[in-house]
């Protein structure tokens, strides 16, 4: 962790937090600091974890062991002030479809004890915000579901939460709503918001997250900065290898794809050598944990060895390569 950020107030934190259903564990020991403007995004496969965590810092859920703590309240204990802290919102969200889209949130204001007086106009910066402001008079039902999505977001900043909680914004949204949901984000980031954002598509969020966790079965296996998680990228490079053919042309050789693979899986920080689908570049592709200089070693060592090279490329990873790796376990 960089020095100025270990400066920054921390505003989400949990130690030892564990709940479980029965004999199934869906959190477990889960130790993690969220700091102040940080936008969090919570990765992992479905079932991993993720909505049980978050509706335990939401206080909707108690842990069975653990204790955790937002904006300084613990979850547990002080229950009403998490709540005053957070504004949360759901993976699965009930709407009041009968509603006009201004009742609907001038009727959550009033539940958070916001006077009559100052809820019109809070209702109509709201929907501004979420470009919604076209549509006050309609009724929620008339709503596509990416128009939900950003209702009941602004439905969670109606009490100017210091945190924001959201379990899978941009889920079953299309490509354009997809790309709406990340620009609000960034609007809010840029407000000073602290926003704890779940996925189980990397891709989805790592555009504006300043922090990423990932959590497998329960535990978090991974967690840090942006630059962090891209460090962990370069530290394992995937190259795509593609030899001619015994008989193509005027080149004649004994040396197989398979006796390449072989070859490659006796090289020093070469692993999971592995057969390209038809469809991909090249024969081969493998993971090489090494600098530029050491992979142009490999390359020239292919060469002598008697293989004939046509392609040699790296892959240009991205995070979802990271999630990919670690929720298989691949790495630790």
């Amino acid at each position: 962790m960089m020095a100025h950020e270990a400066e920054k107030p921390t505003v989400i934190e949990t130690k030892g937090l564990t709940k479980r259903y029965g004999r199934l564990t869906a959190v477990d020991q889960l130790d993690l600091v969220v700091q102040q403007g940080a936008v969090f995004g919570f990765v992992g496969p479905n079932g991993a974890g993720k909505t049980t965590t978050m509706r335990i810092l939401s206080t909707l859920l108690r842990p069975t062991a653990g204790e955790a703590w937002v904006a300084g309240h613990s979850v547990v204990a002080e229950r009403r002030d998490v709540r005053r802290a957070v504004g949360y919102m759901p993976d699965f969200f009930g709407v009041y479809g009968d509603m006009k889209v201004w009742e609907y949130l001038d009727f959550f204001a009033a539940c958070y004890d916001i006077p009559a007086d100052t809820r019109r106009r809070l209702a109509d910066d709201l929907l501004e915000l979420v470009d919604l402001a076209h549509r006050r008079e309609d009724y929620v039902d008339a709503l596509s579901r990416g128009m939900k999505q950003r209702l009941c977001l602004a439905r969670a900043l109606a009490h100017d939460p210091h945190v924001l909680i959201l379990d899978e914004p941009a889920s079953g949204l299309d490509p354009r709503a997809r790309v709406e949901i990340r620009e609000l984000l960034r609007e809010l980031r840029d407000m000073g918001k602290t926003i704890f954002v779940s996925s189980h598509i990397l891709s989805e969020i790592q555009e504006v997250c300043t922090h990423i966790g990932i959590i497998e079965e329960g535990c978090l296996v991974a967690v840090g900065t942006m630059e962090e998680m891209r460090r962990r990228i370069q530290a394992q490079r995937v190259v795509n290898l593609g030899l001619i053919k015994e008989g193509t042309g005027d080149i004649s050789t004994g040396r197989t794809v398979e006796e390449a693979q072989v070859w490659l899986a006796g090289r020093p920080r070469v692993s999971e050598v592995e057969p390209v689908a038809a469809n991909g570049e090249g024969d081969l592709q493998f993971t090489f944990a090494g600098d530029d200089q050491a992979l142009a070693q490999l390359l020239s060592d292919v060469v002598r060895a008697g293989f004939p090279v046509v392609t040699f490329r790296e892959r240009t990873g991205d995070l979802e390569d990271v999630f990919m790796r670690l929720t298989k376990g691949v790495v630790s």
